[in-house]
Order: structure tokens, then sequence, then C-alpha cells
């Protein structure tokens, strides 16, 4: 019983050191923009012809319908959608709600720009369809659907070119970031016809689930998240930061009134909060370097190059793969939950071997699998072993526990899966014919992926700890209340003997 109650007493004070102030938006204006990568869509052409050029393609029959179906349950507030991309001549676009391009224009400003067309296309109710047309080919495009009215802004770029400013997951100060909103992510051109693709490697939002028609009848689907993983996302990640002290709870965004609005994930978590979990992998590579410095690591790379071995090189404390043009020093968390730096940061100099072995390592730490059985081949562990030891990442996990079909990216790197498994979120093909958007899932009473990892050590404990914290996950008064109550909840619920 005393292991009990300092495990209790553990547990309610990470729950206090963590939760008692939970990141909340507030929402801003223009001064509060955060400009990234992950935000902008760059143009590289100023365009001549406008609402002209949006006639010409639809005389030539290249639109595409998009239908959109509202099983979203949310608060009852008006859905609206939103589509923009670059056109083919490489002109950032958005949809007006006339149906033709809406070329933005910051008028030379260097200092971002309201867009204020009329570009919320507002949706049915619930239950209902509503549909729209994309009138030509695009690039970089992505169908947004958010519960109240989005602002974008335009902006001058370095090179003189329109530039337009997406509202931000990350920022919790962005304009739109008090709006419950999600995408899909697509290009649609002459030459490759369609890709579509939902997505979490940087955030959950608002539930989206989706299906392909192609002109030879063939239908393809997504179905992604359920349609109430949202909140159980956040009750387990506040589950996990009261087992390991990580801030996994932090990663779950709330509105004013402390619901669950977004989770960022952690590689846009730690790059909004540098520093926050330095140290995370820090023991897993070193057990993973003392193992692979006296046996081979072998990468299949599903490739050309075939099997590559590769081994710690003592001297230069770098994993050196036979072939590779180039080693690979120790990863930090930074570097494997964004899987685009450090060891894991590709050159146009770089040979096919590293470029094949960069998202096979980085999916390997992220999954904690180069440690496990059969792991010194890698991919090589089953989806069902993912995750399943710490360090790892939680949310990943969870993504993949609450998605409906096990498809959907949790990070950049998720399609790297023995062969015939596939986890990537993506509907392709030529000549589409519809693209459905199914807001708040496909089915109301969808359940979880069976296949869907599970974490060893995650049973009666993680039950146990989400019950009892629910009550003070948004109470800033978390402390008093714990200390009142005298932790009983966790007496109560962790006492399995």
């Amino acid at each position: 019983m005393r292991g009990l109650f300092g495990l209790a007493a553990t547990a309610a004070t990470l729950i206090t050191q963590s939760l008692a102030v939970p990141i909340v938006v507030a929402p801003g204006d223009v001064t509060d923009l955060i400009i990234t990568e992950h935000n902008t869509i760059n143009g590289t052409h100023v365009p001549q012809f406008k609402a002209q050029a949006a006639n010409q393609a639809l005389a030539a029959g290249t639109p595409l319908t998009v239908s959109l179906t509202n099983n979203f349950g949310g608060s009852g507030g008006q859905l609206y959608a939103y589509v923009n991309g670059k056109d083919m001549t490489g002109a950032v676009v958005m949809l007006s709600n006339s149906g033709e391009w809406y070329y933005p224009d910051p008028a030379g400003s260097t200092i971002p720009v309201a867009v204020e067309a009329d570009i919320a296309i507002p949706l049915n109710g619930r239950g209902e369809k509503t549909e729209i047309t994309i009138p030509d080919y695009i690039e970089s495009g992505r169908i947004w659907v958010a519960e109240g009215e989005l602002t974008f802004f335009t902006v001058m770029d370095g090179n003189g070119l329109p530039q337009l400013v997406e509202p931000s997951a990350a920022n919790p100060e962005d304009p739109s970031a008090g709006i419950n909103w999600g995408f899909v992510e697509l290009t649609n051109t002459a030459d490759a016809g369609i890709w579509a693709n939902i997505s979490f490697v940087d955030f959950i939002g608002l539930i989206l689930s989706m299906s392909l028609t192609l002109g030879s009848g063939e239908t393809q689907t997504v179905e992604g998240l359920r349609g109430d993983a949202l909140p159980l996302i956040c009750d387990e990640l506040a589950a996990q930061t009261a087992i390991d002290g990580q801030p996994w709870d932090q990663m779950c965004v709330r509105d004013g009134s402390g619901n669950p609005l977004r989770v960022m994930a952690p590689n846009m978590y730690v790059a909004s909060n540098p520093g926050a979990q330095d140290g995370y992998y820090d023991e897993y590579v070193e057990q993973v370097w003392a193992k692979y410095s006296a046996e081979d690591l072998i990468i299949n790379t599903q490739a050309a190059p075939g099997e590559v071995a590769c081994r710690v090189d003592a001297g230069s404390d770098e994993l050196r793969c036979d072939g590779d043009n180039r080693g690979y020093p120790r990863p930090t968390v930074v570097d494997i939950w964004g899987c685009n730096s450090g060891p894991f940061a590709i050159s146009g100099e770089d040979n096919a071997v590293h470029v094949a072995v960069v998202p096979r390592l980085c999916a390997a730490f992220h999954r904690t699998t180069l440690l496990a059985e059969g792991g010194n081949v890698q991919p090589g562990p089953a989806s069902d072993t993912y995750y399943a030891e710490d360090p790892t990442s939680h949310y990943a996990r969870l993504v993949h526990k609450y998605e409906v079909d096990g498809r959907g990216y949790a990070f950049s790197y998720d399609d790297v899966n023995p062969a015939g498994e596939n986890a990537a979120g993506v509907v392709s093909g030529p000549d589409p014919q519809v693209l459905e958007v199914f807001i708040g899932g496909t089915l109301s009473n969808a359940t979880s992926h069976k296949r869907a990892p599970r974490h060893k050590k995650l049973t009666k404990l993680a039950v146990a700890i989400i019950k009892s914290i629910r009550p003070w996950i948004n109470d800033v008064k978390a402390d008093e209340k714990l200390y009142e109550s005298g932790f009983s909840p966790f007496y109560k619920s962790l006492d399995t003997t």
C-alpha cells in the first residue's frame, strides 16, 4: 500500500504541475500572426486574367465536384468551407462564393493584409450535403472546413510575389485560433490526376473523412479518426502526463470555456515551446547506440539498394551504413519528432542509400522499435508493436488507436511499413469525378482501429488516472482541490488489489 500511496501522490503532483495551466486560445489580430512554412502558400506567378481564367477552365471541362456532408455534432455553429492552393500558372488562388478563382492581392504590402473577398462558403445543416465546384486543376490545395469564419491574410514575399497566410494550429494567438477547423490536402493535375490526403502530422482538428470516385467507377475511402476522438485523445494525453511527467497534456489546446479544440503534434509543440521535451529520448538513444556498436542494424531500403548493414562507428560515434555517403549522429527529441533535422535532414548531395535510410531510421525511433524483438531489421516489427515501450510518441499511438481504418499519417514517415501495410490517408487516381468530404466522420458509431498499437504500461493505470483527473483537467484551482480531497480519487481507482 505504501507503493500505491507514493504512486498516487506522484501522479497527483504531476497532474497539478502540468494541468493547472492548460493552453487556452486567445485570438489576436494581425500583429499576433506567426508566419512559417507550415501556414503559407507562396505563389510563383503574378496572375493576369483572374476570373476570366476560371471561366475558361469551366469551358474546358476540368472542374472537380466536391461534396461536403455535414455529420458534425459540434455546438451547432454555422459551418463554412474554404478552398485555396495554386493554379496551373503557379499563382495563389482561393475559391470565391461565385465559383470563380479569386487571386489574393496584397497591393504591394509587406505587412499582412486580411483577405476581404467573399471566400467563406456556407454549408448546409447537419445530415445534409453541399456541393461546390473547383473550377480548374489545382496544386498544393486545401479544402478547409470550419465552425465559424476563418481569417486568411496575404502579403508580398521576399520575391515580390503574393503569399497567402493561413490560420496556424500552433499559434494560440492566431486571429482564427478560437475556431474549430480541419482540412483535406489535395493536388489535381491533367497529367497525374488527383491526390488527396488527410493527415495528423501537425495537428488534430475538426474530424474529416473522405471518399473519391474515379471515372472508372472505382471508389476509395479514408475514414480517418472516429468522430469523438478529440476529447478522448486529450484525456489520454493527460493520463500519460500523470504517468511520465512529459507535457503531453499541453499539446491539447482548449477554447475559452476549457473544451478541447485541437491537439498539436509533438513536432509542432516543441517548435513552439523550445526545450519542452529535451532529453526525452536520450537514454533510449544511448541503448540503441550500445546495441548497434556490437551488432548490425539492417535497413531494408525497399528500393534498388536492397538491404544495407549499419553499425555505430566508435571513432565518430555515428551510425554508418554500407554504401551511404555520410553517417548519422545521435538524434535529439526534436530530430525524432520532425524527422527533418539533425541526422534526418536530407540534402541534394545525398545518395540513394542515404535518402532511403533516413525515413526508415526516423520511423524506427519514432515508434520505439529498434530494441524490440526483431527490431534489428527495419522496417520489420508489425504495426501492432509500435509505441509499445517508452520513450515513444504517445501522440502517434493515440492517433492510430482512434483511427477507424488505421489510415492517416501521425508523423511524416508514417508510410514506412513492412510490405503490404499502408498507413497513408490518401485517395488518388486519374479522371476524378467526385471527392466527398464527411465532416465529423463518416459513421456516427465508428469505433477504433482493431489493430491499433497498445502501450504495455497503459492498462488499468491509464483508465484510473483518466477517471481521476477528468474533473481537474481545466481547473486552475486543481492544487487546492486535490489537497482538500486527500487524493482520494487516486486511492480508490488505483488500488486494484
